[in-house]
């Protein structure tokens, strides 16, 4: 936090690809900044109508007109956003100095002459690179720069990745998985994990002892790699068929709505997308939480080998217990807290699926014990209290240590 009679530090979050409502960098980060005493702005894109967009790509029409405002205490910059290119990326890099940075979000990031820069997107790390550059150069500034790697670049990006993080401060990752890749891959890097977990549900109430029906839910996207509609369908229809069952659907297909079979009609329940502090109220009748990552048909398997998700996370927060695929640490994570069953596949079929349901709704006491392993560790130690915290400890270094600078300078 900022020491009293301190000018406050300016925390500049730079985003080029999230929708500026994105539970991780506003409901957590940018609001925790907030409350921790930093002047937060987000520089966040506009769709292609010039409009800001809902987690779900839904355009606000009549909110959030104008190109800057202040949302709950965050400052918003908008921006069109545009993608810079590859090659370009690896000029400007490479040349050492700022002048080939010319993408809109160097340059509005750049206005906002900020002390603290937090990127979530390998590009957004660029743009942040020649920013850290120009304000160092331009006016003797020092600041620091924050990469928040949501996930892992893969492919022919990695060389310009490592040649950029070399001019990072420190490195947020979402998972110990992730960490690791990044210190094996430079062991010189400054790395803090900060899980995806919402606040500590204040509305839980343990699960009652007996119920009529069991109640499986799918949190967020759904599409052939991540949650298969098709393979949620077959597993209503068996489950469907052997005891009193009901699938709760928070989220969905990017774009459209789901085709139900009409002989399941009954046993779908399609919530839409969810407000993000609703989603406890949504979680109170549900018995497990479904996640299935398809490591093979996915086009960036390392993130799905090393991922640890948002859905996860809610699951649990809502004492909910899990059924997830041999995805390496997922599994590690439901094997070593006991919250949940992991079904030893990296893609099991809907029948292993619904197996794993039957058995859980026919052995209750074994439900009620996962569900409270689920909410304990979230409670003691994965809540996003506690990874404030984390967040707290990392910028509070890094503001010691410009301050420290900025002593020596004077």
């Amino acid at each position: 936090m900022n020491p009293p009679n301190q000018p406050r530090l300016k925390v500049c979050m730079l985003v080029l690809q999230h929708p500026f409502l994105d539970a991780r960098i506003f409901k957590r980060e940018a609001l925790s900044l907030v409350k921790l005493g930093y002047d937060v702005t987000m520089v966040v894109p506009r769709n292609k109508d010039g409009l800001m967009y809902d987690i779900d790509g839904t355009p606000f029409k009549d909110r959030f007109r104008s190109s800057v405002f202040v949302h709950k205490s965050v400052k918003i910059v908008s921006y069109k956003a545009v993608m810079p290119q590859q090659a370009h990326m690896e000029k400007a890099i490479q040349s050492e100095g700022y002048s080939f940075f010319n993408d809109p979000l160097f340059k509005v990031g750049l206005a906002q002459n900020a002390d603290i820069y937090h990127a979530h997107e390998y590009h957004s790390l660029y743009s942040g690179v020649g920013i850290k550059r120009a304000l160092q150069q331009t006016r003797g500034k020092n600041v620091k720069l924050i990469y928040d790697s949501h996930e892992i670049t893969e492919g022919n990006k990695v060389p310009l990745l490592k040649r950029m993080l070399g001019e990072v401060d420190s490195v947020v990752t979402v998972s110990d998985a992730m960490e690791k890749w990044y210190t094996d891959n430079m062991p010189s890097l400054h790395t803090v994990t900060l899980y995806n977990s919402p606040p500590l549900s204040a509305s839980y109430t343990p699960r009652p002892v007996s119920k009529d029906e069991f109640v499986a839910c799918y949190e967020g996207y759904m599409h052939k790699d991540k949650g298969s509609s098709a393979k949620l369908f077959e597993i209503t229809s068996l489950c469907s068929r052997q005891f009193p069952f009901r699938f709760k659907v928070l989220g969905g297909v990017a774009g459209k709505s789901l085709n139900i079979p009409e002989p399941i009609k009954s046993n779908i329940q399609l919530c839409g997308w969810v407000d993000y502090y609703r989603i406890p109220e949504y979680m109170e009748d549900v018995d497990v939480g479904w996640i299935d990552y398809d490591i093979k048909a996915s086009s960036t398997p390392i993130n799905y080998q090393v991922a640890l998700p948002n859905k996860l996370f809610s699951y649990l927060n809502n004492g909910v217990p899990v059924v997830v695929n041999e995805c390496p640490e997922m599994a590690r994570f439901v094997r070593e807290h006991d919250c949940g069953i992991v079904i030893e596949h990296p893609n099991p079929t809907a029948s292993q699926y619904a197996e794993s349901f039957r058995y859980l709704s026919e052995n209750r006491e074994e439900l009620l014990r996962l569900s409270h392993n689920a909410r304990k560790i979230m409670s003691e130690q994965y809540s996003w209290e506690h990874m404030e915290t984390r967040l707290a400890g990392l910028y509070q270094s890094l503001a010691d240590s410009l301050r420290n600078m900025h002593d020596d300078i004077s």
